[in-house]
């Protein structure tokens, strides 16, 4: 399979970039806006991934020999002339996007992307493919991060995910916020992520017997030994046979990492593996837990007393089981009309589709006394924020009664320049970076906001410049729709 992602897009893409080439409106400016409506898992955050794929994926963006020669074999007959205007493609538009690693809130712009309305429709369907699931898994991971309470975590979804890309991307996703290691090889060699694994239960299976099968495990990998104790009776054999392996790297100078429950009574069978370590002098040696595990499950064996000390999490984190998509939309914000740049809204039946007109930019308004997040204010760039010292005004766009005044405190702004007329102007962090700044997000929101259950709800804020040209454009919709109906009778 060919490596290049230009055709990584939708149909509907490469139509309306044809119907804009025929009709000359191909080099129209415009602005569109990355975000979702609602947050996942009913959290009260969610965590910012993907842009080092949508960096990698612009950098590469054109159309190769092939790409051009099964465009051409299309029922649409694209005219040769556009499909040589595709050949010679390259990105040249303006991407501003949150850092990897941030909290993130629903109905924000997460990335803008600026420039014509040929390039910019093409990206979309990528963007979005990229920064829906990473985004997903980040804050999946995040929320078992935060019931873990410290904890050793361990991504095993491999097997499970959808396709070698989601493996590979997932686990970066889940490192980002806070996993430890990863069972996917791919992903420890290209992005540096700690790699960690113990061995199946058709280990145990090939040898004559449990003692054996642990024995040679230990004598080859003996500063490595972590066994699957579950194969056959875990507390009769499994974790007997693991104590009397122990007890031999013990003679040579050596100790044994962990045990492993991938079955059964969890809770209970910690709890007594735990006894029966500790009896035999081994306190040490640490418990592993896995066995579709996530937040729910894991609060659950803590509220009934389980001793795990690592939790190895696959299927439900990698898959995000109990919401499988984010939902983020790609929605224009504005366009060019005869030369000038001219705000548009999407009118919906349903209130929570009508867009916010207008190119934005999201502020972090953190106080200075306690150095917490107390809102996002969304604004027009050419609004200036209050002096130091002076007063902002937050309402909130769907009950504007309810206002707040704050003073006192540092707007951080949370776009940041990325691609400046398709010339890279950003420099990737490493991934040890982005957890950095990720854990020092985390730091600026008190925990009511990041707790699992019933999360206080962030407040997202509209400026009245942005409010009021919203509601005109909206009114000015229903006058016109009157308008026709009238006329029509």
């Amino acid at each position: 399979m060919k490596a290049g992602l230009a055709l990584h897009t939708d149909k509907y893409q490469i139509n309306m970039m044809y119907a804009h080439w025929v009709n000359g409106s191909h080099e129209t400016r415009a602005v569109f806006e990355a975000y979702f409506r609602k947050l996942p898992f009913g959290n009260g955050y969610a965590v910012f991934a993907g842009l080092e794929r949508i960096v990698n994926y612009i950098n590469q963006l054109q159309f190769s020999e092939e790409d051009i020669a099964y465009l051409a074999k299309q029922e649409e007959q694209y005219e040769p002339a556009f499909l040589e205007e595709l050949r010679h493609f390259r990105f040249q538009g303006t991407i501003h996007a949150m850092k990897e690693g941030s909290l993130v809130f629903a109905n924000e712009p997460l990335i803008r992307v600026e420039g014509r309305i040929m390039e910019t429709q093409l990206v979309e369907t990528a963007i979005l493919n990229f920064m829906n699931f990473q985004t997903l898994i980040a804050t999946k991971a995040s929320r078992i991060r935060q019931v873990a309470s410290g904890d050793t975590l361990l991504e095993f979804g491999t097997r499970r995910a959808q396709e070698a890309d989601a493996a590979v991307w997932g686990a970066r996703a889940a490192y980002i916020s806070g996993f430890h290691a990863t069972s996917n090889m791919l992903a420890g060699e290209q992005f540096g992520i700690p790699t960690k694994g113990t061995h199946a239960h058709s280990w145990v299976q090939t040898f004559h017997n449990e003692q054996e099968a642990f024995d040679i495990f230990a004598r080859v990998m003996p500063d490595q030994v972590t066994l699957l104790v579950d194969t056959y009776d875990t507390l009769s054999s499994g974790v007997p046979n693991a104590i009397r392996t122990a007890k031999k790297l013990e003679a040579q100078g050596k100790r044994m990492n962990a045990i492993r429950l991938d079955s059964g009574d969890l809770a209970y069978l910690s709890i007594k593996a735990r006894q029966m370590l500790d009896d035999a002098g081994l306190s040490y040696v640490k418990i592993v837990a896995s066995n579709d595990l996530d937040e729910n499950t894991i609060l659950d064996l803590k509220a009934q007393g389980a001793k795990i000390d690592i939790w190895g999490v696959g299927t439900q984190l990698i898959t995000a089981a109990d919401q499988p998509a984010l939902g983020g939309v790609y929605k224009l914000v504005e366009r060019e009309v005869d030369g000038a740049m001219k705000a548009t809204i999407k009118i919906s039946a349903n209130p929570e589709k009508v867009s916010t007109p207008g190119k934005k930019e999201v502020y972090r308004i953190i106080s200075k006394g306690s150095g917490k997040a107390i809102a996002d204010y969304i604004c027009f760039p050419e609004e200036s924020m209050p002096p130091e010292g002076g007063k902002l005004k937050l309402f909130n766009p769907l009950h504007p009664y309810m206002r707040k005044n704050v003073r006192d405190f540092q707007a951080v702004p949370m776009l940041t320049p990325i691609f400046d007329q398709g010339q890279l102007v950003y420099e990737l962090p490493t991934l040890e970076e982005i957890r950095e700044h990720h854990n020092g997000q985390l730091q600026q929101f008190w925990p009511e906001y990041l707790r699992k259950l019933n999360p206080e709800i962030y407040r997202i804020n509209l400026s009245e410049q942005v409010w009021e040209l919203k509601q005109r454009l909206i009114a000015e919709y229903m006058e016109e729709l009157g308008q026709d109906q009238q006329d029509e009778d």
